[in-house]
């Protein structure tokens, strides 16, 4: 996938394609026929201070860490953004949500990995 501005992590889609953060301050949503489909940026109007990790959950809404902002947010398929975490972060990084609804979060600056609970329904 060519023209990324400073491709940084990338997360699979659940039903087919990818996200990418880029470091320039946007996400990606790239089609699994590797077209891109939307910017965050553009689709909810949010700015990003340095979006780092990404993720997608089963309800294919997508988490992003924002390195700058030490918050993160979640873009729901449709929908206004929600944060999601607003306190307790240094520098977040990498990311991963599981089924059951828990979101895992590396945390750089305190060398560890932080555990939300973000869902309450069932899966």
């Amino acid at each position: 996938v060519p023209n990324l501005q400073g491709p940084r992590y990338v997360s699979p889609v659940p039903r087919g394609g990818f996200v990418v953060s880029e470091e320039c301050g946007d996400v990606k949503v790239f089609m699994s026929s590797h077209k891109l489909f939307s910017s965050l940026s553009s689709k909810y109007g949010h700015q990003f201070g340095n979006p780092a990790g990404v993720c997608v959950d089963t309800d294919g809404s997508i988490l992003v860490a924002d390195e700058q902002r030490r918050t993160v947010h979640l873009f729901p398929e449709h929908g206004a953004p929600i944060c999601l975490v607003s306190t307790g972060l240094q520098r977040p990084a990498g990311m991963a949500c599981s089924s059951s609804g828990h979101l895992f979060v590396a945390d750089t600056v305190e060398n560890c990995v932080k555990v939300f609970k973000y869902c309450v329904r069932p899966p």
